[in-house]
């Protein structure tokens, strides 16, 4: 292809596919079109290992022809390519059941009008030998932390830009671009027989808003050297901490069971929960879409559907579940601009860190890293393999690792006690440290 892949030029083709789905006989047609760019550098031990370039971009079109649905993508954006996936995806349609619920969501949800600004687009402009100087100097800054750092899986250096393009045959046709960047090192210590390995890295919209590169190292060689020493506890019922890094993925697990699709399908474990109580008095999930350089900052969702503040849980009570315009209209509800994903979740504290609820502990086990997925959305129980540090009187006494936690997660959100404002920007799920009661802990 010889024309320039820019933000304009996806523009016009998604307009074209659009206008030609419907002259093929498509009732309704949505059309998304992207681009990405970008690279990566990885150092290790001193020395540049791998570089990676991303220059790819692609179209997928899903037609609705008498309520039936049919989908074709392709990465040829040429002219021809685009007419044989027009015609896939209508003759697709003509097999697929026809289904009272498909279609496009409503003309009037639109994102139209003046669009706030959520400022996610902020080019690096970093060569790839600045990238890998980078790389060396936070790989070196925490190998020459100690002689026990032995090992690295390497340091890294990410900048990325993607175009975003969405149009549908309501007339509807936007588009945006996004940034993203990160530094991060991986390094592995060892004394005698043993060897741990931990990490650390940073990421944002803007280079500018990316921890030192020195620091990040330093900060990936002190957490894999205080893992030295690590060893199993007796099976036990403790109180667990789940570090910042960890806790959205806690909450997360809620978020699943409470999506659109797990809803009809009857394969949750907060079924029909909208106006229960599942967690404490104290807690809230709020959706903020419009957070300026979130990493989950969106002012349409994938549907063209307007984006809005609102709360999932509100005082421990289930307020609303994420929703697309098709699960919506199975569970005979209103779209909540979900499709595609949650936009910023905010899950305020009543603690101050990590380190003051740490305090507040007579005994306990910290998480830092988690192993496994052992979690059933349907049941909601809950076994991950953890590693972290053992807690006595309000300090860490020693690291632990080969332990296994596990509960139910009705439960255990029910015995949620403290969450800190240490939140961890770099999510889409923003939640600082998590403490729960109590959960079984299997070591010895």
């Amino acid at each position: 292809m010889h024309k320039k892949i820019n933000q304009e030029y996806l523009e016009s083709i998604v307009g074209d596919v659009l206008e030609q789905a419907s002259n093929q006989g498509a009732d309704q047609a949505e059309v998304t079109a992207f681009k990405d760019m970008g690279f990566g550098v990885t150092a290790r031990m001193g020395d540049i290992e791998n570089i990676e370039y991303t220059n790819g971009c692609g179209l997928t079109i899903t037609v609705y022809i008498n309520s039936k649905k049919g989908i074709a993508s392709t990465s040829d954006l040429n002219a021809s390519a685009l007419k044989e996936t027009i015609r896939k995806a209508c003759s697709f349609a003509k097999y697929t059941a026809a289904d009272d619920c498909s279609g496009l969501a409503d003309a009037s949800l639109m994102a139209l009008g003046t669009l706030p600004d959520i400022d996610i687009q902020h080019n690096w402009s970093i060569s790839v030998e600045e990238a890998t100087k980078i790389a060396i100097e936070c790989e070196g800054a925490a190998l020459n932390l100690d002689v026990k750092i032995v090992n690295s899986e390497g340091g890294n250096v990410n900048t990325n830009t993607a175009i975003r393009v969405y149009g549908n045959s309501h007339g509807f046709l936007r588009s945006y671009q996004k940034t993203n960047h990160s530094i991060g090192c991986v390094v592995v210590a060892g004394q005698e027989n043993e060897k741990q390995r931990d990490y650390w890295y940073s990421s944002s919209r803007h280079p500018d808003d990316l921890e030192d590169h020195i620091q990040i190292g330093k900060k990936a060689g002190m957490r894999t050297l205080s893992r030295l020493g690590s060893k199993k506890i007796d099976t036990t019922e403790a109180p667990v901490l789940f570090s910042p890094e960890l806790a959205g993925g806690f909450i997360g697990h809620a978020i699943s069971a409470l999506s659109g699709s797990a809803q009809y399908r009857k394969t949750s474990f907060l079924l029909d929960a909208v106006g229960k109580q599942i967690f404490p008095d104290f807690f809230s999930i709020k959706e903020r879409p419009h957070i300026l350089k979130g990493m989950a900052s969106r002012v349409f969702d994938a549907e063209g559907v307007a984006t809005q503040d609102r709360n999932i849980v509100l005082n421990g009570i289930i307020e609303g579940y994420l929703l697309s315009a098709y699960s919506a209209r199975r569970l005979n509800m209103s779209t909540t601009a979900n499709a595609g994903g949650y936009h910023n979740l905010i899950i305020p504290g009543n603690a101050d860190n990590q380190k003051a609820i740490i305090s507040s502990m007579k005994r306990g086990l910290l998480v830092q890293e988690l192993i496994g997925q052992g979690v059933n959305n349907v049941t909601g129980d809950y076994s991950r393999g953890a590693a972290g540090y053992w807690i006595e009187n309000g300090v860490i006494v020693h690291p632990v690792h080969e332990v296994t936690i596990s509960g139910n997660l009705i439960d255990l959100y029910k015995n949620i006690l403290m969450i800190g404002h240490d939140y961890d920007e770099r999510s889409g799920i923003r939640c600082g440290a998590l403490l729960i009661d109590k959960l079984r802990i299997s070591g010895n």
